[in-house]
């Protein structure tokens, strides 16, 4: 048995046939061939799979597809622009050195991104505390701070968006 979904992903219109039990993330991996958004724990625990709905981070691997029927889903592919220039967050992130693996950045970027979208002025506590919710294998936490609190001072103080 399977069921239509429809939603937006990275700005393009999207239909497939899912299982009701598919999980968004994979819907993204195996359907959208959408592999930056990781999946680590399948749990929720660890972070790597957060994407954003309808602009707020989600942790993909416990939402069902079938829940995302008719939103925007932004993934760490959609927030580049077409021509290939990096998101102010991911440019912040290349300029301080805020990856060692890579596994946990897609999902770093994107929380970091809803983070200033609701509090474009954090201090370093309030960046640590929005993060917990992200765990880096490699414990590169500081540089990825020092690129959040980067990329919150370029942006002068004014919300970043996410597409």
């Amino acid at each position: 048995m399977t069921t239509t979904v429809t939603l937006t992903v990275n700005g393009r219109s999207v239909t497939r046939q899912v299982e009701p039990r598919t999980l968004l993330v994979q819907l993204l991996r195996e359907q959208l061939l959408l592999t930056g958004t990781h999946v680590g724990c399948d749990t929720s625990q660890c972070g790597a799979c957060v994407v954003h709905v309808d602009g707020r981070s989600v942790k993909s691997c416990t939402m069902l597809a079938v829940q995302a029927e008719g939103s925007s889903v932004t993934t760490i592919e959609g927030l580049a622009a077409d021509d290939g220039t990096l998101h102010p967050m991911q440019e912040a992130f290349r300029e301080n050195h805020a990856l060692q693996c890579g596994f946990c950045t897609p999902g770093m970027v994107m929380s970091a991104v809803d983070l200033l979208q609701n509090n474009p002025k954090p201090t370093e506590h309030e960046v640590r505390e929005w993060l917990e919710g992200n765990i880096c294998r490699c414990t590169g936490y500081h540089n990825i701070v020092k690129a959040v609190l980067d990329c919150a001072a370029k942006s002068g103080g004014q919300r970043i968006a996410a597409e």
